[in-house]
């Protein structure tokens, strides 16, 4: 992101500064990474070509390209976003508004007006107050700094419906109060934070019916599809206690371990230190307070929350609104995150249109091995199939995937319905790589996070999930008879 959105410490930053730890080889070594992607983008499209039609062979190397692109950063994010609308206009594999879809997706709205949000709160110096405040709920030692940042997210994960929304709501605010604490631009602490409020507001909330994406288009499509309704309490009772609350607890373990740091330099400040609330800042809290309202009562209203956003975002920049510098959409927005995420978006959309998804797997399928007296092996190959599925498009491209075949699925493996529905659940909670993730991607734009931190974290917690928290989960299931 740019300077301005980011933090006061990194404001201060010399514009033409380079990244830390950057080599000098670095550009030699990108080169590489970008010829070497690529070369497999082309063998995929090739091998594909042979057996499927032209424009699933096209997706398979353009999801290539762009994953390799994203996942290593050899060029800048939104360089291969851009690279991805020019591709898939000019080889025709999906209409206009499914390659540029990400640009009228609410997610896409719901980024711009938080950006907008964030610029605010920054400007405003309510950011500072917030983050006095809540460094007082949190202690002074790291451990409880990172545990407490963790339970904070994944509690509001409970009462505001948007995983990206709680992010953008959170980001600001938790870079502020690492400023407070004395964790700077570079350091492990201020990483851990950011990486405790987004990993935690979002992995775990994927237990939580309303709280992330994918949970309610499976709810959605199986009370469609199959009269099936999945009631916000079986479904808690069936995920949270491992896939959430133990979840929960192994990312806290994991930053501490892998991100560690020193305790705050400075105390928490006491309410009654705190200066009292200028009139930006008071006027701030009432759209922030009634963003926060309409987000928790949206199935009463029916309002997506990225147009409530970008309602927020619009009075903000109202220049007599006194919330926003004159300069702020023109120096303050980063608008690579925007076409980042459009293409994030776009990529899954254009994957979903070619039925290159609903290919994978039934070729799956076929090679599972799927057999009626043998159903933990049958979930886990649904949670194998799902998890590949999640890889070429994304997490909300799952349920769109898999719930239309589920009931294939059940008579293939003689397992319940409700049983094939839910491990889609063990898949689209245990992301591989960020791309994945169109909450995570916002947090690392929001937060600036490095990527290489980002996908450590997601690797790791992907293996304990696959080989700790999947058995474990499964385990549950069986007690309360659904194996």
């Amino acid at each position: 992101m740019s300077d301005q959105t980011l933090s006061p410490a990194a404001a201060q930053a010399p514009k033409d500064a380079a990244p830390s730890g950057a080599a000098k080889g670095a550009p030699a070594g990108n080169s590489i990474k970008s010829i070497a992607i690529v070369v497999a983008a082309c063998a995929v499209g090739f091998v594909t070509g042979l057996s499927l039609p032209v424009p699933m062979a096209l997706a398979a190397a353009l999801a290539v390209f762009c994953i390799g692109m994203w996942a290593t950063a050899a060029v800048p994010e939104y360089w291969t976003a851009l690279m991805f609308f020019l591709i898939a206009m000019l080889s025709g594999i999906a209409p206009a508004q499914a390659v540029f879809s990400g640009f009228y997706s609410s997610t896409f709205w719901l980024l711009f007006g938080g950006i907008i949000l964030g610029v605010s709160i920054r400007y405003t110096g309510l950011g500072k107050r917030m983050a006095a405040v809540l460094a007082g709920m949190l202690g002074t030692r790291y451990f409880t700094v990172i545990a407490g940042m963790t339970g904070f997210s994944l509690a509001l994960a409970f009462v505001m419906p948007s995983s990206i929304g709680r992010i953008v709501l959170l980001l600001p605010i938790v870079i502020a109060l690492a400023d407070h604490m004395g964790y700077g631009k570079s350091s492990s602490g201020r990483t851990g934070m950011i990486l405790a409020a987004a990993f935690g507001t979002c992995l775990p909330a994927f237990t939580i019916l309303p709280a992330n994406a994918p949970n309610m288009i499976l709810a959605g499509m199986a009370e469609t599809l199959y009269g099936a309704r999945i009631s916000y309490w079986s479904y808690l009772t069936i995920h949270f206690p491992v896939l959430g609350l133990l979840k929960a607890g192994v990312l806290v373990v994991l930053i501490l371990r892998m991100f560690p740091d020193g305790d705050p330099q400075r105390q928490p400040v006491v309410s009654a230190d705190l200066p009292g609330m200028s009139p930006a800042e008071r006027r701030l809290t009432m759209v922030l307070g009634l963003c926060l309202a309409l987000w928790l009562t949206d199935t009463l209203h029916h309002i997506s929350p990225g147009w409530i956003a970008l309602a927020a975002g619009l009075y903000c920049l109202w220049p007599g609104s006194g919330l926003t510098s004159k300069k702020c959409i023109n120096e303050e927005v980063n608008y690579a995150s925007l076409f980042f995420v459009a293409g994030i978006l776009g990529l899954g959309t254009v994957l979903s249109s070619t039925g290159l998804g609903e290919v994978v797997v039934e070729n799956l399928s076929g090679l599972a091995g799927f057999q009626a007296d043998r159903p933990f092996w049958n979930v886990a190959m649904l949670t194998g199939i799902s998890t590949l599925v999640a890889m070429i498009t994304n997490l909300p491209g799952v349920p769109a995937i898999m719930t239309p075949v589920a009931e294939n699925l059940a008579a293939l493996t003689g397992l319940p319905l409700t049983t094939v529905l839910m491990t889609q659940v063990l898949a689209f909670s245990n992301v591989f790589l960020p791309y994945q993730a169109p909450p995570l991607i916002t947090a690392m734009q929001l937060g600036d996070l490095p990527t290489g931190a980002v996908v450590r974290l997601c690797l790791v917690m992907f293996a304990i999930g696959a080989l700790v928290l999947m058995p474990l989960d499964l385990l549950w299931w069986y007690a309360l008879g659904m194996v």
